[in-house]
């Protein structure tokens, strides 16, 4: 008679997903409201309705939490695939616009930055789980469009990359608006310079 093959849980209490979902949630609010400095553990804790061990158990300091939270504004954000390279680069900068927009999207960024002295973990774990992110979708699309002979050669990805994500920071601090047409308006303009 064969054996049938039983399933062993890891030992301790499992994973509560509700209870992470709302730390998480709890988290990037505090975030956006308070800056990095004044957000706390203990207040994210109770306003979740969980212990600070927990928290810990999930997240190995402050930096690790705030970075998580907001890693969680692009995980949410809609798949990419249009079907060509210009419609690939709109969406994701679309994508990356919403985020940006969202409330207080701009201001989690410079809490984030103002941070750099005191907490470079922070600035650095931010770059890791959300910038590099941003920038390799970005250097994929392009990749793509350069493997299909699209760009002209030599065409720097990297430089093309820094000119389509960089226009949006200086967009808004020219002006606090980004429009709902300026990521197809600047893909048009650096297509021009990339493409054949």
């Amino acid at each position: 008679m064969a054996s049938v093959p039983v399933s062993v849980r890891p030992p301790g209490r499992p994973r509560d997903a509700e209870a992470e979902a709302r730390i998480l949630q709890v988290a990037l609010r505090l975030l956006a409201e308070d800056g990095y400095s004044r957000m706390s553990l203990d207040a994210v804790a109770a306003e979740a309705g969980v212990s600070k061990p927990t928290i810990y158990r999930r997240w190995s300091s402050k930096a690790d939490l705030a970075t998580a939270a907001l890693r969680t504004i692009q995980t949410s954000e809609p798949a990419v695939a249009t079907g060509s390279t210009v419609g690939d680069l709109t969406a994701t900068l679309q994508n990356f616009s919403r985020s940006l927009l969202r409330p207080n999207g701009m201001s989690l960024i410079g809490t984030v930055l103002a941070e750099e002295a005191h907490t470079p973990e922070l600035l650095a774990l931010f770059r890791e789980r959300l910038v590099a992110h941003r920038r390799q979708q970005l250097h994929q699309i392009l990749r793509r469009a350069q493997q299909s002979k699209e760009l002209r050669p030599g065409v720097s990805l990297d430089a093309a990359v820094n000119m389509l994500v960089g226009a949006f920071y200086a967009r808004y601090l020219a002006s606090s608006t980004v429009p709902p047409s300026f990521a197809k308006e600047l893909v048009d303009i650096v297509w021009k310079g990339l493409s054949k």
